[in-house]
């Protein structure tokens, strides 16, 4: 049986499990300005674990394209009132945040189970921070910073290049200390790609898993990408499509998929395995 090792929590991932996403965010592509107040943010999280979610991913910087420079301060001060006060609810809890210095205060408060980190821990002191904690860390592949990485990405081979990035990534958390089964990988849809680049990446997960020996964590959810192939242009009426890159993600290996819709999702992976195991 395959399994993360997350902080306090021991997560069976012999099923695709669901990441809920709680932006306590102004300014998120999707869901912007709706939970960064805590009292918001605290009922969101109590809906999406009745919902099915089995971690709740938090995070107070938007990494959309273009988003603006938020201070490690105020990426604290939006961040770590919500972890202290969801951290005895039942469930592991994400920390997205690609600051070292942010890790460190919430690992403090003993409220991270996961980093789910889009710069994969090359944040100084990131690496050793981890390494000696008891959290896991999702290291995720972006070409680029948010300002510039839709600014013309370019790739050879967009899966070959993402698979070694992230073996390269694994392999230093391992040299580190960290036992593989606390790592997860991203491929970074839409962090520095083209929509070409992307669908690449999702017909290919199984090689970039295999390249970089770490369960896939996938995170396509209401993603511009969908809009392109869609025509949908509002980010929440792409529930359709999320559902279906959910789907299409655990088919293709996918350990851990991050969304906002967390019952349509749970829905329609409770019936994709009912028809594996039937």
């Amino acid at each position: 049986m395959k399994t993360l090792l997350c902080g306090r929590f021991t997560l069976d991932l012999s099923r695709p499990l669901v990441m809920g996403i709680l932006n306590v965010t102004p300014d998120s592509f999707s869901d912007g300005g709706r939970f960064n107040r805590i009292d918001d943010a605290l009922l969101r999280a109590e809906a999406m674990l009745a919902e099915g979610a089995d971690i709740l991913d938090i995070g107070g910087e938007s990494t959309r394209p273009g988003a603006p420079y938020v201070s490690p301060d105020e990426e604290m001060a939006r961040v770590l009132p919500v972890l202290e006060k969801l951290r005895d609810i039942g469930a592991p809890l994400s920390l997205d945040t690609r600051r070292a210095e942010v890790m460190r205060e919430a690992l403090a408060l003993d409220a991270a189970d996961l980093i789910n980190d889009v710069s994969a821990l090359e944040d100084e002191g990131a690496l050793p921070l981890i390494a000696q904690s008891r959290a896991a860390v999702c290291l995720m592949h972006k070409q680029g910073n948010p300002d510039t990485m839709q600014h013309k990405p370019t790739y050879r081979d967009v899966v070959d290049e993402v698979g070694d990035y992230l073996k390269v990534r694994v392999q230093l958390c391992l040299a580190a200390g960290m036992p593989r089964q606390r790592l997860l990988v991203d491929p970074g849809f839409g962090f520095g790609k083209t929509l070409e680049h992307n669908l690449a990446l999702l017909k290919r997960l199984d090689e970039i898993e295999r390249a970089a020996g770490a369960p896939l964590l996938v995170g396509l959810s209401r993603k511009s990408m969908l809009g392109a192939i869609t025509g949908e242009p509002v980010p929440a009426e792409r529930m359709g499509a999320s559902v279906a890159a959910a789907l299409e993600s655990a088919r293709r290996g996918a350990a851990v998929i991050r969304v906002h819709d967390v019952k349509v999702t749970r829905q329609a992976l409770q019936l994709w395995q009912a028809l594996q195991e039937s």
